[in-house]
């Protein structure tokens, strides 16, 4: 699906408050509401927006220590990916995980209660999972700019 000046905008608009009207919507990209609905339904039947999602405040919701480990395999095989992968998708503290070059394999961001829950989560969930040679984490002392959108128009 090829998107036009228009939807990038919807996009936008949604991505920054996917709460808004169709009306709202139809106002700010100068379309009646109903060509402003049919564009979004056609966004989600294309699979262009994924699902709607609410973006919660980590120290309310007492999950404000946020990590980055890194994972390196003891062997590369389709294997060991494939369960490691498998085995991630699992842990609920683990928020995103990315497959990337180097001399790690993969990178994950996780969010967890402070650094005690972090910790159990390492010995008691991470590391019981077979194949990882090495894990280094590095910890967030401060988030400086957290954009969760992609940006489409520049």
């Amino acid at each position: 699906m090829k998107l036009d000046l228009t939807d990038k905008k919807l996009l936008d608009l949604l991505q920054k408050d996917a709460k808004q009207s169709v009306k709202s919507l139809a106002s700010q990209v100068n379309l009646s509401a109903t060509a402003v609905y049919e564009r979004i339904k056609n966004l989600e039947r294309n699979q262009v927006i994924q699902k709607y999602t609410i973006i919660l405040d980590a120290e309310k919701v007492e999950k404000e220590f946020l990590s980055f480990c890194m994972i390196q395999l003891s062997k590369h095989s389709q294997k060991y990916l494939l369960e490691f992968e498998r085995k991630i998708k699992t842990l609920d503290e683990v928020l995103e995980c990315f497959h990337i070059s180097g001399t790690y394999d993969y990178l994950l961001k996780i969010r967890v209660k402070n650094i005690a829950e972090y910790r159990s989560f390492m010995v008691e969930k991470l590391t019981d999972i077979p194949h990882i040679a090495n894990t280094q984490s590095a910890f967030s002392i401060n988030e400086v700019k957290s954009n969760k959108g992609i940006s489409l128009i520049t």
